[in-house]
């Protein structure tokens, strides 16, 4: 079995889409384990976590600009 390492930025790319699913897929239990190694990335996965989880709950609506300088801040904006 080829042992390919997920990177950080491969996490930082992929922690969105994985909120909420089910770390099932080859692809998700390579982030899972990095996120149990790397405490940096654990970090950032669980204040995007809790963040999502309170906009989630308290409805809250972002406008345009908010959301591109969230996905700015983030490192998610491409």
């Amino acid at each position: 079995m080829e042992n390919n390492k997920v990177t950080c930025k491969e996490v930082m790319n992929h922690i969105c889409d994985n909120l909420g699913e089910e770390l099932n897929s080859p692809r998700c239990l390579e982030i899972k384990e990095h996120l149990e190694n790397c405490g940096s990335c654990r970090n950032y996965f669980n204040s995007v976590e809790t963040t999502v989880n309170f906009y989630k709950k308290y409805n809250v609506k972002l406008s345009d600009d908010a959301h591109e300088r969230l996905l700015s801040f983030l490192g998610l904006k491409e």
